[in-house]
């Protein structure tokens, strides 16, 4: 599917949807950040914000229902398994019936590449849509809480050390992130994990991949490690035994990385695969932040598209 970036911005160059990191600018994306600290409670009385998940999630959905929730939104849960596409109604008519509902946005997640931006294609100029994670491609907003989640521990941002560990050729999570993190120029970024779950355009991303994981998270000031999407997977590429035993975080390779290391990880997890409990539940773990900075990030995310759109 051809994804059009552009799409985001509306003439005046604000942003009205959001698809994906791509075109933000390091100032945006601070911006962001900084709204999220400061975005006021029952802000958006008024508006209506629909589910569209036709992928499960747990974290993603249930932190935006709050976040909606808190900003005075009325939040509907559409039942994407019960609902009419279910009986071969399209997307199109789909949305194009909850547009006429007076919905505001649409918060859609989806297995298929592209699909929040082509419903952004599809709708009227009232309506906003988010990507909560479309395939492997996107999830820029899992992006935004990670970077907020980061700038609460490492206030500077350019001198930072980042190791990624994991599956990087099937997460969207990975592929934000690294869009995210060269943004805002931070010092390195290494990708970490088996060659065969990686990219063929590494030399493209401006990283620095490594095999070992030791190595990788050398002199670290943030691990984020990754699970393996076996979903998203077309053959069994790595047994998870041999995966644990290259690359999975225990405490004794966490030594690697500096003391005072950031563990993150945005979930599910995957204990005895790609992290140990004693990491999990470490000291340097901040893992269940990001789940709180979830939803401070995704309150500043609405309140900013649909003030935007009035």
């Amino acid at each position: 599917m051809n994804i059009n970036h552009n799409i985001q911005f509306n003439d005046d160059k604000k942003l009205i949807h959001f698809l994906n990191i791509q075109n933000l600018s390091a100032q945006q994306i601070l911006e962001i950040l900084e709204l999220a600290d400061t975005v006021k409670s029952k802000s958006l009385d008024g508006k209506t914000v629909a589910s569209l998940f036709f992928e499960p999630s747990t974290r993603t959905k249930t932190t935006f229902e709050l976040a909606a929730k808190r900003l005075g939104v009325d939040f509907i849960n559409i039942d994407i398994a019960n609902s009419s596409t279910s009986k071969g109604e399209s997307i199109v008519d789909m949305i194009k019936t909850l547009e006429a509902m007076q919905c505001n946005m649409f918060v859609v997640r989806h297995s298929t590449s592209g699909i929040p931006h082509y419903i952004a294609e599809q709708v009227g100029n009232k309506i906003s849509v988010i990507n909560a994670g479309d395939g492997a491609h996107a999830h820029p907003t899992q992006a935004m809480l990670d970077m907020y989640t980061i700038k609460k521990y490492k206030t500077n941002f350019k001198d930072l050390n980042v190791a990624i560990v994991g599956d990087i050729l099937h997460s969207r999570v990975a592929k934000s992130l690294i869009t995210s993190l060269n943004i805002l120029r931070v010092k390195n970024i290494n990708i970490v994990g088996p060659k065969n779950l990686m990219p063929e355009n590494i030399d493209e991303l401006n990283v620095i991949y490594s095999d070992k994981l030791e190595e990788g998270i050398d002199q670290a000031d943030v691990i984020i490690m990754l699970r393996l999407q076996k979903e998203r997977m077309r053959e069994a590429l790595i047994s998870t035994d041999d995966y644990y035993k290259e690359f999975g975080l225990t405490k004794n390779k966490i030594k690697s990385a500096k003391k005072d290391v950031i563990v993150m990880h945005p979930g599910p997890i995957n204990r005895g695969i790609e992290i140990d409990s004693d990491v999990a539940d470490g000291p340097n773990s901040v893992i269940l932040d990001q789940v709180s900075a979830g939803i401070s990030i995704r309150m500043a995310i609405m309140s900013l598209i649909l003030k935007n759109k009035s």
